[in-house]
């Protein structure tokens, strides 16, 4: 079988030449290759772009967001495209054609029939947090809702800051995590702000001696479970129909900052996973915002109907 015969794109077919007469794959395996990269051809058509030497990292990751949604494959089979993607690009930057390879980086998620965490949307997050305070415990609740969500903190990990731990001047707070792991976390400006309203207001209601940031009505540390009922409470008073708890908003935090970054490694340092296996799951996440975006906004993705 001619490499013409499996792929429609001249570049594609070079590609396959170089596999089967340079690499010596076998045909079964050259046969593979290009039936993956025919479903990159097709959306490359389907997206109205000038060829395959046009396609940018945001298409890369639209593209993997089509397998998932539209294709319906499996993880270990959007893994096997994207990996013929990449090996297909660094093919075409070693003859000059394009000079970055954009899906370096963008791997399928592990592990697709993991329950997926819940999430708010940014408009849900946003009316959480969009506290008008008029007392000091309600500059409190606003001042931990807003770093909850600008900084992904485990529950653990605000209940357990101090005063000293955050920089008002740098932006940052020192957080200690797993097994001891500390790392230093930046600090939004709306965070900021509430931040800073409530630590004007903490001395009042500190008890002497005490550390903590965040205190309760009667100067002592506030506690987790003491953190999830404000949480809970304000999900109510702002007219969010979910429950909601503090670690949604520790997801809602990855998905949104990986939907508008695409840097898996930046938002595992960020989280403090260990294993970036472990925050691949909001790789998946973003696929599915990807997909819907792409449903929505795209010509071409609308389903025909008869």
């Amino acid at each position: 079988m001619q490499n013409e015969d499996l792929t429609k794109d001249r570049y594609a077919a070079s590609f396959l030449e170089h596999l089967e007469k340079e690499r010596r794959l076998s045909s079964h395996t050259v046969v593979g290759y290009g039936m993956d990269l025919d479903k990159l051809v097709a959306f490359v058509s389907a997206r109205g772009l000038k060829g395959v030497l046009s396609i940018e990292p945001t298409d890369a990751r639209l593209f993997a967001a089509d397998l998932h949604r539209y294709k319906n494959l499996k993880s270990h089979s959007i893994r096997r495209v994207l990996s013929a993607a990449r090996s297909f690009y660094r093919y075409l930057m070693r003859e000059g054609l394009v000079k970055s390879n954009p899906f370096d980086g963008l791997q399928a998620p592990r592990g697709s029939d993991r329950k997926l965490p819940a999430t708010l949307s940014v408009d849900e997050a946003s009316q959480l947090v969009s506290i008008k305070p008029r007392n000091d415990l309600e500059y409190r609740d606003w001042a931990l809702l807003e770093l909850l969500y600008s900084s992904g903190l485990r529950l653990s990990e605000l209940s357990g800051l101090n005063i000293g731990d955050v920089s008002m001047k740098q932006r940052t707070a020192h957080v200690k995590g797993k097994r001891g792991k500390e790392r230093i976390l930046p600090i939004g400006q709306h965070a900021h702000d509430a931040l800073q309203a409530w630590q004007k207001r903490r001395k009042e209601l500190a008890a002497d001696g005490e550390r903590a940031l965040f205190v309760s009505r009667s100067g002592r540390r506030l506690g987790s479970r003491d953190i999830q009922r404000r949480v809970q409470i304000w999900a109510k008073r702002q007219g969010l129909r979910q429950s909601v708890h503090p670690h949604m908003l520790r997801h809602s935090f990855a998905s949104h900052l990986l939907e508008s970054s695409g840097d898996l490694r930046a938002v595992q340092e960020l989280l403090g996973h260990a294993d970036v296996s472990t925050t691949q799951i909001y790789t998946h996440l973003d696929f599915q915002h990807l997909a819907e975006v792409y449903d929505k906004a795209h010509p071409r993705a609308q389903k025909q109907t008869d």
